[in-house]
């Protein structure tokens, strides 16, 4: 890990469980840092965050005695954090971009708190972070707390997961607890690497959902005897945004030597398709957009220093400032939210157009036997009712504001908990796009002996392998789980050919 350079490809491999060790050469810049706050607290002036008091109390001047002291007492008494814990790969993320921030030298920590930090990583030793609490600024200050306890023995950790009393599992580990030193403890809890985890994560997610909609979206197309013309690259290229012109180039390729398009090239009555199959391209494609904006805000972020003050050790300099303020995280949330909405959305309508015997020409709910068998009629409830659920979670977090700290933090980003609310709505539109794979493979079905295309005829040899055709009515949650699991994996994506698809992480 090269702090200030990660790409979005590589904080996604620390997602999905890599571990990062740093680059030597960031040590010299960290101990500038520690010597340039040695030197501050020499000269014995009053400097934020060094030596004295914390946000309201920041007048207060605390005499050198006391400044072990004040460092732990800021990561106890912030450790007020609610809720559940986080999950471990989220709180493996935010402890990385902690990492990363701390290494860059503009924080005044030692170079033995930052590898305490690479040490925990390294060792798989996990702090139990409990995921409410921040209003993202000052910082992410509650969750961070919990994670910085838990180096000085404090809270409780996930090992393997069990979860142990913290003094206990860095005795296990062969690790000593830390002595905080002047700033330290400030240093580990001012920034925005809570919100920042979690918008990463949901953002990660998103990707792969993305990427498996538009292969439902190719498929659905197909099993409704769809057009693919309104995918011609002419088109998108008059309107000119990247997104569209992506998606429809994805959208034909995942279509092209379908024998059931095919099929109906002549003779065919209808002119136009719904919007659910003709818009994709734009539909998705500003959904693309969309992603890969807050994707590039994300990726920036993620390689910020986001404490305050920050430490500039050429001039002996700790400057305040708000890099801790979280705004363009709580945007690229907001963003986010809006983006997942619309892929459940769309892939909802489709659903319903394919159970609709007037709209896709199949079976009414897509079963042999209407009437005798509900066949498909209550998932496509099941996914309206959590496409509407994701639209309730969609409210902008961003335009919420909170005065704390006696009002000197007047102004907050509400990050937190706009980017934490990405995971659910995830696994909302997840759900919704493992039942258009159902219901999609289940319309092919009947346009047998036509076959589809070579990536979609994959796919449905994939789902096939997990869920049977349906014949007669069944339970049909587990066959949601097992499509789910698919979609959620990338496996389908995978299976109709990521290099067919557009990705946020190049």
């Amino acid at each position: 890990m090269i702090p200030g350079e990660m790409t979005l490809r590589g904080w996604r491999a620390l997602y999905r469980g890599a571990v990062p060790a740093l680059d030597p050469a960031c040590h010299a810049a960290i101990e500038r840092s520690a010597a340039a706050v040695a030197a501050i607290i020499a000269k014995g002036a009053p400097v934020y965050g060094i030596n004295t008091g914390f946000g309201k109390l920041a007048n207060v001047h605390i005499p050198p005695d006391d400044l072990a002291t004040l460092q732990r007492n800021i990561v106890l008494s912030h450790s007020a954090g609610a809720g559940a814990p986080m999950p471990v790969p989220v709180a493996r993320l935010m402890m990385a971009l902690k990492l990363a921030s701390l290494a860059q030298g503009a924080s005044g920590v030692r170079l033995e708190t930052v590898r305490m930090l690479e040490a925990l990583l390294a060792k798989g030793l996990t702090p139990v972070v409990p995921c409410q609490g921040s209003v993202g600024a000052s910082g992410d200050l509650a969750p961070l707390a919990h994670m910085s306890a838990t180096m000085i023995g404090v809270g409780e950790m996930i090992v393997d997961g069990r979860i142990v009393p913290a003094a206990q599992a860095l005795a296990d580990a062969g690790l000593r607890p830390l002595s905080l030193g002047a700033k330290e403890g400030l240093a580990l809890l001012n920034g925005t690497q809570f919100s920042t985890a979690y918008a990463l994560a949901g953002l990660f997610e998103i990707e792969t959902l993305f990427q498996s909609a538009l292969v439902t979206g190719a498929l659905s197309t197909d099993a409704a005897r769809g057009s693919d013309a309104p995918f011609d690259p002419r088109i998108h290229r008059l309107r000119r945004h990247r997104g569209q012109i992506d998606t429809a180039d994805a959208l034909r390729g995942l279509m092209a030597g379908s024998a059931i398009r095919a099929s109906h090239l002549t003779g065919d009555e209808r002119v136009q398709d719904p919007y659910c199959l003709r818009c994709q391209p734009q539909v998705m494609g500003a959904v693309l957009d969309l992603l890969r904006q807050a994707a590039a805000t994300l990726e920036t972020e993620a390689n910020g220093v986001t404490d305050n003050p920050l430490v500039f050790a050429e001039t002996g300099e700790a400057l305040s400032g708000g890099n801790f303020h979280a705004e363009p995280v709580a945007f690229a949330a907001d963003t986010i939210a809006l983006a997942i909405c619309e892929i459940g959305s769309l892939a909802e309508r489709r659903i319903a157009m394919l159970v609709d015997p007037a709209l896709s020409g199949l079976p009414a709910f897509l079963t042999p036997r209407p009437g005798l068998n509900s066949g498909f009629m209550i998932p496509q409830v099941t996914a309206a009712a959590l496409v509407s659920e994701n639209k309730q979670r969609a409210y902008p977090a961003s335009v919420d504001s909170i005065p704390t700290s006696a009002n000197q933090e007047d102004h907050v980003s509400m990050a937190a908990h706009g980017a934490r609310r990405l995971m659910d709505m995830a696994d909302n539109a997840g759900t919704v796009i493992a039942i258009e794979l159902l219901a999609a493979a289940q319309g092919c079905d009947f346009r047998r002996p036509l076959a589809s295309s070579t990536p979609l005829e994959a796919v449905r040899t994939l789902l096939r392998r997990e869920v049977p055709h349906l014949d007669e009515d069944r339970a049909l949650h587990p066959d949601q789980q097992a499509a789910t699991r698919l979609i959620r994996s990338g496996a389908v994506a995978e299976a109709a050919g990521l290099d067919r698809l557009p990705t946020l992480c190049p």
